[in-house]
């Protein structure tokens, strides 16, 4: 089992987050510097970094961008380290962001993800998240995306 914790990003944390993205998904899915930069840095948008009790590049095993718009909240990404899946890092980071769109008052969260990420897609699933629409050619290299929505107010979303 990897022991970790949820904090709030911090401006050291952005060359191994950015190295976890590259890591997490195929170019033309995973974001530049310059793209991971500007969703980090979005007034309304906040960042959570699970790291485990080690020190140095390994401590940071995934994070989870979000972003709160009025009443609809967003997850932009969620990116776990290959070796820490399979130990609930990405159910305690996406409960962590949903837990953060809730106290803004946030009723729904959407994001995407492609149509072929069928783990992703099983995984927010599990989650409450469910098929909205199909958005055609939504990622940089051409792939579509799927849109999934999850009422936060349901009593039956706190998965």
């Amino acid at each position: 089992m990897v022991q970790f914790n949820v904090r709030d990003y911090r401006r050291e944390d952005f060359h191994i987050l950015w190295q976890i993205d590259q890591s997490c998904f195929p170019p033309g899915i995973s974001y530049s510097q310059f793209e991971l930069k500007t969703y980090i840095g979005r007034q309304r948008s906040f960042t959570l970094v699970a790291e485990s009790g080690e020190s140095g590049p390994g401590a940071l095993l995934g994070f989870v961008i979000g972003e709160i718009s009025r009443r609809m909240g967003h997850i932009i990404t969620i990116d776990v380290r290959s070796e820490a899946r399979r130990h609930r890092l990405g159910s305690a980071l996406l409960k962590a962001a949903e837990g953060r769109l809730r106290v803004e008052k946030c009723s729904d969260v959407r994001l995407e993800t492609a149509v072929d990420n069928l783990s992703a897609l099983a995984f927010y699933k599990r989650h409450g998240y469910s098929v909205m629409d199909t958005i055609p050619r939504y990622y940089s290299n051409g792939v579509d995306a799927l849109l999934l929505d999850k009422n936060l107010l349901s009593p039956v979303s706190s998965s």
